[in-house]
């Protein structure tokens, strides 16, 4: 599983060292010119870009045509196609109009499912399989509170998003031969069960928990999530401390990933 963990601004360059890819929110290039250089740069040394269209901090998907321009100059490797959160109807909706209008991009398309009940989602993937070049999963769909087990909501979301990868597999609805990518993290102790199920997963969890002065637990990680987004803490200053258990806490992220998997 290739991880990437978004970082602020003084552990850019650091983060080529402790990523696989790179991933980068469209909202942020304009804000911060170094934040889009980096990537830029990235792209020329021919590692790997993930260009997110910045839903899950704006609420909304980012303007399609400003996104556009961006994904023209910058190239990314993938870019994540315009969605709605949890409408399914809506997300393919803008899936169409987005290929309509852009449809010689440079990249591969990343289809985002969504929906609020399992039908919707089925809909939705049956939609992306057949469209996109790459699937992607959100950590926090609703769904995930009436089909997860757990006692709290994070438990819930961490249980719920492997139970319906488990059920789009036994209904025969996913598709190995589709990447999948994995958006954000509720719980790290998911992602121990996955394999090489899922080609990719994108969180700042690790990053996020240092800052807030939270250490993963070996085997484990953590039991809650912290407040806030490291979107908002982009010009941080990360001292020598933090930064250790940070770094700590991306190895041990990356130990989750490779612990023995499910049974599928």
């Amino acid at each position: 599983m290739l991880i990437s963990h978004e970082s602020p601004l003084c552990l850019l360059e650091k983060s080529k060292s402790y990523n696989d890819y790179q991933y980068c929110l469209v909202h942020l290039c304009e804000k911060y010119p170094e934040y889009y250089n980096h990537f830029k740069q990235c792209v020329k040394e021919g590692i790997e870009v993930l260009l997110d269209n910045s839903i899950f901090e704006l609420g909304v998907a980012f303007d399609s045509d400003e996104y556009a321009k961006v994904i023209v100059d910058l190239k990314p490797t993938h870019y994540i196609v315009p969605d709605a959160l949890e409408d399914m109807e809506q997300t393919i909706s803008l899936y169409k109009h987005f290929v309509r209008n852009y449809p010689n991009l440079p990249g591969n398309k990343i289809g985002v499912i969504q929906g609020k009940t399992f039908q919707e989602l089925v809909e939705c993937y049956n939609f992306m399989k057949y469209n996109c070049d790459y699937i992607a999963i959100s950590f926090d769909y609703s769904y995930y509170q009436t089909t997860g087990i757990g006692n709290s909501k994070l438990e819930r979301m961490c249980d719920g998003r492997a139970r319906l990868i488990d059920s789009l597999r036994r209904e025969k609805v996913w598709d190995d031969n589709k990447p999948h990518h994995l958006l954000g993290c509720s719980l790290p102790k998911e992602f121990s069960g996955y394999g090489t199920l899922i080609r990719s997963v994108d969180t700042s969890n690790p990053i996020m928990c240092g800052i807030k002065g939270m250490r993963y637990a070996k085997g484990i990680g953590v039991s809650q999530k912290p407040i806030g987004l490291l979107a908002d803490n982009m010009e941080i200053n990360i001292p020598k401390d933090m930064e250790d258990a940070i770094f700590d806490n991306i190895k041990e992220f990356k130990a989750l990933t490779v612990a023995p998997i499910w049974d599928y």
